[in-house]
């Protein structure tokens, strides 16, 4: 039986909710802790990744055809590379304080998992329009992950959002523990089991981790060779 193609609605609104690359894939995890200690940051990274796999997603779907199979990694690597370059030059041109509080998480654009994901797994594969907005759901997704994230750890941790005082600390001291490492640890398992529980409340599989919640799993060299689980 053919699987049903996805409408153009389904595309986009898969990777805000169903397929959100954090919560539900588990990818992109090294930015997400790291970055999150302020909904501003979340806020940035997100712009910026989402920038990129909209780029990136339409350039490797017009070229789907062009580029070699055996190539094809390098080749999506380099059209990534491009636009990440362009981002970041936008960002230290423009938003100095931004690129400095990502430091090397930018640049590190170039390798994000989800990226990489979604041009072997989607734009590789599909025509321009809908390998756009995989790519912006995605970032969407990624983005509001991000705030969210920001916002809960900076709200506990330093009693703001978006650098504007909510607690001033007269009545609930703020728990500086969330704006470091363990913290991030912290909320970011809630965020996962909240939405696998929502996720299993309607009937989907919870997050798969691991080599089998990838989604570049199929042509995995490992995985074909049986050396992935």
């Amino acid at each position: 039986m053919a699987k049903k193609e996805k409408s153009l609605g389904e595309v986009f609104t898969a990777g805000i909710i169903k397929e959100n690359p954090v919560l539900r894939l588990v990818l992109g995890t090294c930015p997400t802790l790291a970055i999150t200690t302020m909904a501003f940051n979340g806020l940035g990274m997100g712009a910026a990744a989402t920038f990129v796999l909209v780029g990136s997603n339409a350039v490797i779907s017009l070229l789907r055809h062009v580029i070699p199979d055996k190539v094809r990694i390098p080749a999506f690597i380099t059209i990534i590379a491009g636009f990440v370059t362009i981002i970041q030059m936008f960002v230290q041109a423009f938003a100095p304080a931004l690129d400095e509080a990502l430091g090397i998480y930018l640049p590190l654009i170039v390798v994000n998992c989800i990226i990489l994901g979604r041009a072997e797994s989607f734009a590789s594969k599909n025509k321009v329009l809908p390998s756009i907005l995989d790519g912006l759901g995605m970032g969407i997704g990624f983005t509001i992950t991000l705030i969210l994230m920001g916002s809960i750890r900076e709200l506990i941790g330093n009693g703001t959002i978006f650098g504007i005082v909510v607690n001033s600390g007269s009545v609930i001291p703020p728990m500086i523990i969330f704006i470091l490492p363990p913290g991030g640890f912290f909320v970011f398992g809630m965020l996962v089991a909240l939405a696998n529980k929502l996720a299993q409340s309607k009937g989907k599989a919870p997050a798969q981790l691991g080599c089998g919640g990838c989604p570049m799993h199929d042509s995995c060299s490992k995985a074909a060779e049986g050396g992935c689980k």
